[in-house]
């Protein structure tokens, strides 16, 4: 382990074992509400072949990552430096290039990316994944198979095709030995922007299924929120623009949960 990794405090994997749940938008909202609340956080985009997180924090491609004596300096989302972002898409000279690479090469830039970058003193380090239980995966769990604060939340939709591949997640956890902390469904309903009113259009349960069959906890269920969409677009602050919004309150109360959880 580098001495670059021991400055973090803890490191949250989102998993899941299905493409188009909702990953990396859980990823930014968790690591918003944890800013929103004075935490130092970082996240880590390891979707090499489909990064979206600097687009979701409102950082374009024309970012530039710094090397330094210290090791590489990750961007930061605004002046505050309490956000900081790490991605192969500041390394891409269009935001169209492809990046069609072999899983050893893949491995290489994961591996720089978690043990050269220099996070500085970061309270929660979040690991944004593709799906699947592959390369990046591996590669991320390589780096960290001797950090002791590690964990994952696992992210699901209503339908039984996605709470089919989630499982196998929970399986490659419990094999490399991650703490799981909970499950996250997402997609649960539909939040009109108007009335408030929810509305469910997937098949109801699937996370609750998950966590009856698994015993893993069911950390949220998170309803469609058009205004979520659009600040993903955009690369607003949801959290802050539509705080008293029920999604922003899920997310506050999700990340307040996840950290009794890993104080405890």
């Amino acid at each position: 382990m580098t001495e670059k990794l021991e400055k973090l405090k803890q490191v949250i994997l989102v998993l899941s074992g299905k493409g188009g749940v909702g990953k990396s938008t859980v990823s930014t909202q968790l690591a918003l509400s944890l800013v929103q609340d004075g935490f130092k956080v970082g996240v880590l985009d390891v979707d090499i072949c489909g990064p979206s997180i600097p687009q979701m924090l409102g950082l374009g491609n024309d970012r530039e990552i710094h090397q330094s004596d210290i090791g590489w300096i990750p961007v930061y989302v605004d002046s505050s430096k309490s956000l900081s972002v790490m991605s192969i898409a500041f390394l891409l000279n269009s935001k169209n290039d492809a990046v069609i690479w072999r899983g050893p090469k893949k491995h290489s830039m994961i591996k720089q990316f978690m043990e050269n970058v220099f996070w500085e003193d970061t309270d929660y380090l979040i690991v944004d994944t593709p799906p699947g239980t592959s390369d990046e995966h591996m590669s991320v769990m390589e780096s960290l198979k001797d950090f002791p604060k590690k964990s994952a939340v696992l992210v699901t939709t209503p339908q039984l095709v996605s709470v089919n591949d989630v499982r196998r997640e929970v399986t490659f956890c419990q094999k490399l030995k991650i703490p799981v902390l909970g499950i996250i469904e997402n997609y649960s309903s539909f939040t009109c922007p108007n009335c408030q009113d929810c509305t469910s259009i997937f098949p109801q349960n699937g996370g609750e299924l998950l966590s009856a069959e698994t015993g893993l906890k069911l950390l949220a269920k998170i309803p469609i929120d058009p205004n979520l969409v659009r600040c993903g677009e955009s690369g607003e602050n949801f959290i802050t623009k539509f705080q008293e919004s029920e999604v922003a309150k899920i997310f506050t109360k999700l990340q307040t949960e996840i950290r009794h959880s890993l104080d405890s």
